[in-house]
Parts: C-alpha cells; structure tokens; sequence
C-alpha cells in the first residue's frame, strides 16, 4: 500500500509543476483524493457488494468533484490535475500514465447495457473540458484537445480536436516526442482544423488564379496571330 502511495505522489511531481512539498500533495490534491477512494470502492465492488461502493463513490464526489463510477477499471499512473468536474463511467478502462485535465468525461451515449464507455490507452492526455463518449479505444499516447467531444475510436499516436473531434495528426513528425518513459502534456500544441482548411482554400485560390492568368497569356498571343 506504502509503495503505491509514493507511486501516486512521484506521479503529481511529474505532471504538476505547481507540486512544492510531499505534504502538500497529501493534503491538497483531490484528484488524488479521488484516486484512493475509487480504490477502496472498487475493491468491494469486484467482490459483489453494490450499495457501499457506490456511497464512497458519492462521498468521493461531494469531497473532490471527481465521479468515477466503482466499476471502472483504472490502470497505474492515473493523473486528475484540479480534478473538479471530472465524469468516469461503470464500464470504462483506463490504461496506464494516462492525464484528464478538469471537466473530462468519459460517459456513454445511451442507455445500451454491457460495455457502452470508452476504452483509454496508455500514456493518453485529455484536455480540458473534452467528452469522450461511447464504447471504442483511444489509441496509446493519443491527445484530446480542450472542449473536444470525440464519438468514434482514436487510432494510437493521434490528436483529435473540435466538435465532432477529428483526428488533425497521426504518426507525424513533431517537436518533443515522447520517449518510452515520457508523457507528452503539451495539450495546448495543437493544430487548428479551420485555419489549415482556410490555408488550403487559399493555397487552392492561388493557383487557379495563375491558372487563369496564364490561360489569359495565351488567348491574347492566339489573338495577336489572328489579326
């Protein structure tokens, strides 16, 4: 239990730069809060008890503004940076070293039974306010933008953004890849799908003007011979 406790406090460290002092992060993260009591429910969930898992699950809500459903299965290295607003649901999976930001939910879009919630990879940043719903998987080291609602599955080495989410970057080159043992946070380095869309009207503008400028070139020379 010891060991887990200082896995869960080196992961604060380094995800948070906010984190000063090993006390600090013992009493004032919620998201860690959050963490241990989801713990504590579902290890009674698992062993067939119903009503006092989901009372820890209510009283976990009410202390940390996190609502993670005791049927959950979360992986190691779980971060839940503020923590407020924060919606897991029964049947979702949660890989390992995986980041949600404040307002993430990972819900269902239905009232389907069996697996109707999200599967998240490992290593996976969700952004600020993003909606993940449905049963599909959010492929390893994935990035979900802010405020994205994502409804179909993520291949893995993805970034989606926007409403319906699109995946804007896949197996590409970028700036701070990853290592094996290094989560990429930058979630505010994404690109955006209606500027790259007005770039390539543009881009498309451009050349049918010289297009027709060359068009022109050779109507007045086929006209010059004319005369």
């Amino acid at each position: 239990m010891f060991k887990r406790i200082k896995k869960d406090v080196s992961v604060v460290f380094d995800r948070d730069p906010a984190a000063k002092s090993v006390l600090e992060v013992l009493l004032c993260y919620p998201g860690l809060h959050a963490i241990w009591l989801y713990r504590i429910s579902h290890y009674l969930f698992v062993r067939g008890w119903v009503l006092v898992p989901r009372m820890i699950c209510y009283f976990n809500r009410l202390l940390t503004g996190v609502d993670v459903h005791p049927g959950a299965t979360i992986g190691e290295g779980l971060f839940i940076d503020h923590a407020t607003g924060v919606v897991i649901g029964e049947t979702c999976i949660i890989g390992n070293n995986v980041t949600l930001y404040q307002g993430v939910t990972l819900g269902g879009t239905g009232k389907e039974k069996g697996k109707r919630h999200p599967t998240i990879g490992n290593n996976v940043v969700v952004a600020s306010g993003a909606k993940v719903l449905g049963s599909f998987t959010v492929g390893d080291n994935s990035k979900i933008g802010a405020g994205s609602v994502v409804l179909r599955e993520v291949p893995p080495n993805s970034t989606v953004v926007g409403i319906p989410g699109k995946i804007v970057w896949h197996e590409g080159v970028k700036i701070g890849r990853p290592g094996e043992d290094e989560i990429d946070l930058e979630h505010d380095d994404l690109p955006d799908p209606v500027v790259e869309m007005m770039n390539c009207m543009q881009r498309n503008i451009m050349r049918m003007e010289a297009r027709i400028g060359n068009l022109e070139k050779e109507l007045k020379k086929h006209e010059s011979k004319s005369i």
